[in-house]
C-alpha cells in the first residue's frame, strides 16, 4: 500500500500527516529537530501494518504555532490526535530530538502507547546548546549525502528561531528522569558513528531505565534514515516479542 498524505486540526493546530493503511498494531513515527516526516520515511517504508508520520507543530507542513513547543506539549498535541484518530496501543519510533516527545507521550498517555523505540535519543545532558551545535556539524560529514536535500527542507521550513528554541527545550530536558517513569517496553537504537547520541549516554539511558540497546554499525546520527530497513526489522521484533508475551 502506498503513503497518503492528509491535514487534520487537533486542539485548534493544523497537523500534516502522512500514513499508510493496513491491519495491525500501528506505528507512529516522530521526526527529530530542523526536519520532517520526510527523513523518517525509508524506516515508515520497511514498517509492516498502519504506519503515521506526522510533522509536528512547526515543522514540515504542520502549522506553526507562534510560540516554541517543548517535549511535553508536543506529546499533548500527538495524543490529541491519537484520541480523535481513536488509536489505542500504538507502536512509537521517535528519531533524534522525536525521542523526547515520544517518551513525554509515552509517560501522559501509557493508554496510547504499546512499545517505545528510541533511534539516536537527545539530549545527552554532558552536552548544552553548543557542544549540541558542534556534535551536529561533526556528525553532518559522516552522514549519506544523499539526504542533504531532506535535512534543508526541513531546516528551511521550521526557520532558524524555532530550531534554536527547539533545541533549547530538548537540552533542558532530563530524558535520564524521564525514561524510567515509562511502563512500555523500551528499545534504544544508535549509530556505532553518532556523535550527537554517543555511547556513554544511550548506555546511561539503558542503566537508569533497565531497557535494551542496539548498536548499528556503520551508521551514524540518522539511523532512521540511512538504515530504514535494519531500524524497521529490529523495531519489528522488538514489538513482536513484547506482543507475544502479553498474549
Amino acid at each position: 500500500m502506498t503513503f497518503n498524505s492528509r491535514y487534520v486540526t487537533v486542539s485548534g493546530r493544523r497537523l500534516h500527516v502522512r500514513s499508510r493503511a493496513g491491519s495491525g498494531t500501528p506505528w507512529v513515527l516522530l521526526h527529530g529537530l530542523a526536519v520532517s516526516h520526510r527523513y523518517l520515511m525509508p524506516t515508515a517504508r520497511a514498517l509492516p501494518g498502519p504506519v503515521h508520520a506526522p510533522d509536528l507543530p512547526g515543522f514540515g507542513r504542520s502549522a506553526a504555532p507562534r510560540r516554541v513547543l517543548g517535549p511535553r506539549e508536543h506529546a499533548a498535541v500527538l495524543a490529541a490526535w491519537m484520541d480523535a484518530e481513536g488509536m489505542r496501543g500504538a507502536r512509537l519510533l521517535g528519531g533524534s530530538y522525536g525521542c523526547q516527545v515520544a517518551v513525554e507521550l509515552a509517560i501522559a498517555r501509557p493508554d496510547l502507547v504499546s512499545a517505545l523505540v528510541l533511534a539516536g535519543p537527545t539530549a545527552d545532558p554532558a552536552a548544552g546548546v553548543v557542544r549540541h551545535v558542534l556534535r551536529l556539524l561533526r556528525d553532518l560529514p559522516i552522514e549519506d549525502p544523499r539526504q542533504l536535500p531532506v535535512v534543508t527542507a526541513g531546516a528551511l521550513a521550521a526557520g532558524p528561531r524555532r530550531i534554536i528554541g527547539t533545541l533549547r527545550t530538548a537540552v533542558r530536558h532530563r530524558m535520564e528522569d524521564r525514561l524510567p517513569l515509562v511502563t512500555a517496553p523500551v528499545l534504544v537504537l544508535r549509530g556505532r558513528r553518532d556523535p550527537i547520541a554517543p555511547d556513554a549516554w544511550t548506555a546511561r539511558l539503558a542503566a537508569v531505565a533497565g531497557c535494551r540497546t542496539v548498536t548499528l554499525p556503520g551508521a551514524a546520527h540518522n539511523v532512521v534514515t540511512t538504515a530504514g530497513p535494519r531500524v524497521a526489522g529490529l523495531a519489528t521484533a522488538f514489538a513482536a516479542e513484547f506482543q507475544d508475551q502479553n498474549r
